[in-house]
C-alpha cells in the first residue's frame, strides 16, 4: 500500500506537496484541475515498468495503453525542456526484506521502501528522456535503515552511491562500466558483480516491479454491456481499462469466497456484487448462466427493484452498466492491490452515490480465505454525496479518519495547489474550501429572494387592479 507520494514538474504540477496516501484517498477539483494527473502519472510509471525496452526512463504510452501522455516535452511542467520531472513514493512491503552485508557483517532489515527519482531531457533538441539520479530508501519504524542508488555523471555513466552501509568494488584497478539503470528503477545487473557486497541490492528492483504489477486502472467511461458473453478459458488481469472483461472476470472469480468480518457468512463475488447493487437500490438480483448445452457463450440476467421479470443487462440503466466495472474490479483484484479510479460515480443518481461511498468501505474491509485483502483505493471523483456518506461514517465510528484522505485541486492560484482536506474524528472538514461543490447557500438564497419578489409584485399587482 502507498503511504507517500509526491510529484514535481509533471503537466500542471510544479509541486504536489507530500501527498498522504490512505486506503481510500481521494482527489476533487474542476475540470482541467489536475487531479486526474495524479492516477495517470502512477500508470506512466507501471507501463514503464512493464515496457520490454528497457532503455526507456519512461514510457508516455501507445495506442493501447492506459494512458498516453505524448512526448517530454508534452507531460512537463509549462513544457519547459530546462526543467526536470522527480517524483517520490513510499510504500508498504508485503514481507519485510533482510539482508547482511558480507563485509561488515552488519544486518539490515526493513518493512518498508522509500524511492525517489529525476529524469529530464538531454541537451540535444533530439535526446531522449535520462535518467538523473535514483535512490531507495528501506524503512523500519519510521527510521532509515539505509540508501543506495545511482547517479549520472557529469561525463556520462553512472556510479552507486549509498548512505549506512559501504558499497565496495570486487577489485582496484582500471574501472569499468557499471551501465545504466534499467528505465528508471532498477540496478543494472552487473551492479552485484561490480561489487563485494552488492548482491542484494537488484532485490528492491524486485519488489519495485511487484509494487507496480499491483496497480489497477479503471477509466472514466465505461463500455457498453452485450446480451451474450463468449466463454474464454483465459483469465483476465483485471475488468480493463474500459471494463470490457467485466464478465469475464465475474466468471473466473467464481471460486473466490468474501466477507467483510471472520463470523460473516462467506459470499462467492456474484453473490457480493448482487449484494452491493441492492444496497445502493439499482438491482435485486444478478445470475451469469452458461448457455447449454453446445454453445460456448454466457447471459447476464438481472432482477429491477420491484419487477419479478429477469432481464438481460442491456435492458436496464446505463448507470447500471457504469457502475458494475467498479464493483467487480474492487472484488476481482488480488489482495495487496491499489486500484485507481476516474469517476466511478458516474451516471449515477445522488443516492446511489452515497451508497457507493458505502461499497468502498466495505472494499477495504474485505477478507478472502480468511484474510484481509488490503486493499487501497485512489479515486477521482466530483461526488458531494461520495464525500458526505464518508463523513458520516467516520463520525459514526464505521471508519477512521485516517483511513480516508481527501485532497482539493486549487488552481485559483498563479500554480495549482494541492490541499488536504482536514477531517476530523466527527467527519467535521475544518477547511472546507469556497466554492468546493459550488455555492449551495448561495443559490438557496437568491432563490428565496427571488421568490419574496415575485410575491410582492404579485401582491401590488393584485393591489393595483382592487383599486381601479
Amino acid at each position: 500500500m502507498l503511504k507517500k507520494l509526491q510529484i514535481k514538474n509533471f503537466k500542471g504540477w510544479e509541486d504536489t506537496g507530500e501527498i498522504r496516501m490512505a486506503p481510500i484517498t481521494l482527489f476533487f477539483g474542476a475540470n482541467s484541475s489536475g487531479k486526474s494527473s495524479i492516477g495517470q502519472f502512477l500508470m506512466m510509471l507501471k507501463q514503464t515498468v512493464e515496457s520490454f525496452d528497457l532503455g526507456a526512463v519512461l514510457f508516455p504510452g501507445g495506442n493501447r495503453s492506459a494512458v498516453q501522455l505524448g512526448s517530454f516535452r508534452d507531460m512537463v511542467h509549462h513544457h519547459d525542456l530546462r526543467r526536470r520531472i522527480s517524483f517520490s513514493y513510499q510504500w508498504d512491503l508485503e514481507s519485510e526484506i533482510s539482508f547482511v552485508d558480507p563485509i561488515s557483517r552488519s544486518n539490515f532489515r526493513g518493512s518498508e521502501l522509500h524511492f525517489e527519482a529525476i529524469a529530464g531531457i538531454g541537451e540535444s533538441a533530439q535526446s531522449s528522456i535520462e535518467l538523473i539520479s535514483m535512490s531507495y530508501r528501506l524503512i523500519e519504524a519510521n527510521s532509515e535503515v539505509l540508501r543506495v542508488g545511482m547517479e549520472r555523471q557529469d561525463k556520462g555513466g553512472y556510479k552507486m552511491v549509498s548512505e549506512g552501509f559501504v558499497v565496495k568494488r570486487r577489485q582496484e584497478g582500471r574501472k569499468w562500466s557499471l551501465g545504466a539503470p534499467r528505465h528508471f528503477y532498477a540496478f543494472p545487473d552487473r551492479v552485484g558483480l561490480y561489487h563485494q557486497n552488492a548482491d542484494s541490492v537488484p532485490l528492491l528492483n524486485l519488489e519495485h516491479e511487484k509494487l507496480f504489477s499491483s496497480l489497477f486502472y479503471l477509466g472514466p467511461l465505461r463500455t457498453k454491456t452485450d446480451r451474450l458473453y463468449p466463454s474464454s478459458e483465459t483469465k483476465p488481469e483485471s475488468v480493463g481499462y474500459s471494463g470490457e472483461n467485466t464478465i469475464m472476470a465475474m466468471i473466473a472469480a467464481n471460486h473466490r469466497w468474501y466477507n467483510f468480518s471472520e463470523n460473516q457468512r462467506k459470499k462467492q463475488i456474484e453473490g457480493v456484487v448482487a449484494s452491493e447493487l441492492k444496497n445502493m437500490g439499482l438491482l435485486e438480483d444478478i445470475s451469469i448462466k452458461r448457455i447449454p448445452p453446445d454453445r460456448r457463450e454466457y447471459e447476464v440476467k438481472v432482477r429491477t427493484r420491484g419487477s419479478l421479470d429477469l432481464v438481460d443487462l442491456p435492458d436496464v440503466g446505463f448507470g447500471i452498466s457504469q457502475v458494475l466495472p467498479v464493483l467487480v474490479q474492487c472484488f476481482y483484484a488480488p489482495r495487496n492491490s491499489i486500484i485507481i479510479m476516474e469517476q466511478p460515480e458516474i451516471h449515477l443518481h445522488p443516492s446511489a452515490q452515497s451508497a457507493l461511498a458505502d461499497v468502498m468501505i466495505d472494499v477495504i474491509k474485505s477478507r478472502e480465505a480468511g484474510e484481509n485483502r488490503n486493499i487501497q483505493l485512489i479515486i477521482e471523483t466530483h461526488s458531494e454525496h461520495f464525500l458526505r456518506r464518508l463523513q458520516r461514517r467516520i463520525a459514526e465510528g464505521v471508519i477512521t479518519a485516517q483511513q480516508v484522505a481527501a485532497y482539493f485541486a486549487d488552481t485559483s492560484k498563479s500554480s495549482a495547489t494541492l490541499e488536504p482536506l482536514q477531517i476530523d474524528m466527527f467527519g467535521n472538514i475544518s477547511n472546507w474550501p469556497e466554492d468546493f461543490f459550488g455555492d449551495q447557500m448561495e443559490d438557496i438564497t437568491e432563490q428565496s429572494k427571488s421568490a419574496l419578489k415575485k410575491r410582492i409584485e404579485m401582491i401590488e399587482s393584485s393591489e393595483a387592479e382592487s383599486n381601479q
